[in-house]
């Protein structure tokens, strides 16, 4: 007999009934989990949302009204009908030049515009400059601290992993002084500098530095690569999970730092979305749509980049798991 009949003869495998039963059990199970978990962390989203298109009486009525029986933008106008600002406002960074009341001289003033605009474009360009300083930097020290030996490499390890330990309470009292000394006080850039020097992102980018194969440097260095060339050809497409990884903790980070926010922030003109919204809690603490609406303004770039980087941050997770 050929061997194709006797594999046409043989009987498929067949699983037991109750390993079936325990596996299907097992997946609802874990399906169930997984949507509780969801609806729980989705469902703020869901009514800061739908509760920003609420009329006034529907969000302060004592029986929760799950699904907006009246669509109405009257939140959204009277977030962008109150105060202005200008759109933009440029001055020299570090400047010591002022103007005789102690403001900053500026070359550049944009037109005004309604305040909730100008706080979204500080929100974004201190987040963005924030996640790409510190990918760039926290890169390059892991992978310094992970592939180079140098005297105190250990040391300077050593203080990064103790600086995550201090709470931001600590150092705010010297950050405030190191700004002010930069006449860096109430801009942006105040919050931005403190994020840069993140000791967390220099830990996990040595983490993913470690596994970068000393072979493919030294193979580098043979064939006459700069160092320079080497980090941007080799190390960075080989550490991509970590940088995205990376950018998405720093992003959500730098966006929800409210209390460096505070502490560095005074005029309306360079305050951020966070702290706008506790400011309007604190001007009218009883229109909840109006604080509802700026809180979906806020959720909006966050998402955005939740969405572009979900890939990296997925297998910077998993790689790092792995390392583990």
């Amino acid at each position: 007999m050929s061997a194709n009949a006797a594999a046409k003869k043989q009987k498929p495998l067949k699983r037991h009934p109750s390993k079936l039963k325990q596996a299907s059990a097992y997946t609802i199970l874990t399906l169930i989990l997984i949507s509780i978990v969801a609806v729980t962390f989705a469902f703020p989203l869901y009514w800061i949302i739908t509760g920003s298109f609420k009329t006034g009486a529907a969000i302060n009525s004592t029986t929760p009204e799950w699904w907006p029986h009246e669509w109405v933008l009257t939140n959204y106008q009277k977030l962008f009908a109150g105060k202005r600002a200008p759109l933009w406002q440029l001055a020299v960074p570090f400047g010591s030049k002022f103007s005789a009341n102690g403001e900053p001289v500026y070359f550049s003033v944009g037109p005004m515009a309604p305040a909730a605009i100008r706080w979204m474009i500080n929100t974004v360009f201190m987040a963005v400059v924030s996640m790409i300083l510190t990918c760039i930097t926290a890169a390059m020290a892991g992978y310094a601290l992970a592939k180079k030996r140098f005297v105190g490499r250990q040391l300077l390890f050593t203080l990064i992993v103790c600086a995550m330990a201090l709470p931001k309470q600590v150092i705010l009292i010297p950050l405030l002084r190191e700004m002010s000394a930069l006449n860096l006080y109430n801009t942006i850039w105040a919050v931005i500098f403190p994020i840069v020097g993140w000791p967390f992102g220099v830990f996990l980018m040595k983490q993913f530095s470690e596994g970068i194969p000393t072979e493919m440097l030294e193979a580098a260095r043979i064939d006459g690569a700069s160092e320079a060339k080497t980090f941007i050809s080799i190390v960075l497409p080989m550490v991509k999970p970590g940088i995205g990884a990376l950018a998405i903790f720093t992003f959500i980070t730098a966006w929800n730092d409210y209390f460096l926010q505070l502490v560095m922030l005074t005029s309306t003109e360079s305050w951020t979305l966070p702290l706008a919204i506790a400011n309007l809690q604190g001007e009218m603490s009883t229109d909840f749509g109006l604080i509802m609406a700026g809180a979906a303004l806020a959720s909006i770039p966050i998402i955005i980049v939740f969405v572009a980087f979900q890939k990296y941050f997925t297998q910077g997770i998993a790689m790092g798991a792995v390392k583990g």
